[in-house]
């Protein structure tokens, strides 16, 4: 459990803690699209409604220390949640409270018309990530079908480490899983995302090639983060990777020189819009992938093996 001081900072950079171990943050998205000022790249890729998106975790703890990372690693690395799990209804129900506490000064915004504020007060997606590794809260599965029960679409995003947590989501799958891949080999892994269990590349290879089979229920995702002079380099490994987990989606997403990264990189890590475009082409060249759309004020570019009508399922 978080313990007054962690909480007290918590509080600070605006976060709401629910429970023992779940946080709630607004995404800037979020914000951005209540003030009419657009949504993130997952609205313009997947259709959902960013001013309707809970940002959450139910878990601050995550089993990898990666160096991008922009949360604080003194209290955030841990390999597995001990005491005080709490039930996924209260934290589904808590996670609601929280959105809305976070989101009612928009109310008085004259930027916000009162029928999207009143939209927002009802969320309807939940993006499983923010802070910490989601497989290690030992009812996910049970979190994901709860949120399902409330009529949410349900977003997770996984560092795979764990495969047999993810095989567990083969029965009660997200609306969509990610599996974050952030580097081409084991060497680069164990500099970049330096795992504090063993055996953790061996665990990602296990989930990626879990993921046909978890396509077949959910859209799966690869997300490949990119940083400059250290990763952006064997596209045909990053191919590789894609041939063996064959997902739905990858989506080749620049590092962002933010929060505490800052002490571990430099800005100059942080690679341009057509930077990520010019890498991820060539990854696609060599995966048989294309480039189907992209968001540059993430630095996000999206490939899928051939687009097709139905690729945005709207949620609206």
């Amino acid at each position: 459990m978080a313990t007054a001081d962690v909480i007290l900072m918590l509080k600070k950079q605006q976060y709401e803690v629910v429970g023992n171990h779940t946080r709630v943050k607004t995404c800037h998205w979020t914000k951005s699209d209540l003030r009419g000022e657009g949504g993130c790249y997952k609205s313009k890729f997947y259709g959902i409604s960013s001013s309707q998106c809970i940002q959450m975790t139910p878990t601050f703890i995550c089993n990898n220390a990666c160096v991008f990372c922009w949360r604080d690693l003194r209290y955030h690395t841990e390999p597995a949640m001990q005491i005080g799990i709490d039930e996924p209804g209260l934290i589904v129900e808590g996670t609601i409270e929280a959105q809305r506490k976070l989101l009612s000064g928009f109310g008085g915004n004259e930027k916000t018309p009162h029928e999207k504020f009143e939209n927002a007060m009802n969320p309807k997606h939940v993006a499983i990530s923010l802070d910490g590794e989601p497989t290690l809260y030992p009812k996910l599965a049970e979190l994901i079908r709860e949120y399902k029960k409330n009529g949410f679409s349900t977003f997770v995003v996984s560092n795979g480490l764990l495969p047999e947590k993810i095989e567990k989501l083969i029965e009660e799958p997200p609306t969509q899983i990610y599996i974050s891949v952030d580097a081409p080999n084991e060497e680069l892994f164990n500099i970049i995302d330096r795992p504090i269990i063993k055996n953790a590349w061996q665990g990602l290879l296990r989930t990626l090639s879990l993921l046909p089979e978890l396509r077949q229920n959910t859209r799966t995702v690869l997300r490949f983060t990119l940083i400059k002079n250290m990763n952006m380099v064997n596209a045909e490994q990053w191919a590789e990777i894609i041939r063996l987990s064959m997902p739905l989606f990858v989506e080749v997403k620049a590092y962002m020189w933010v929060g505490y990264s800052r002490e571990r990189l430099e800005q100059s890590n942080m690679p341009l819009h057509n930077e990520v475009r010019e890498f991820a082409s060539e990854i696609a060249k060599h995966a048989d992938y294309k480039i189907i759309d992209e968001h540059e004020p993430s630095r996000v570019v999206l490939l899928m093996k051939e687009d097709f009508e139905g690729r945005v399922m709207k949620f609206q």
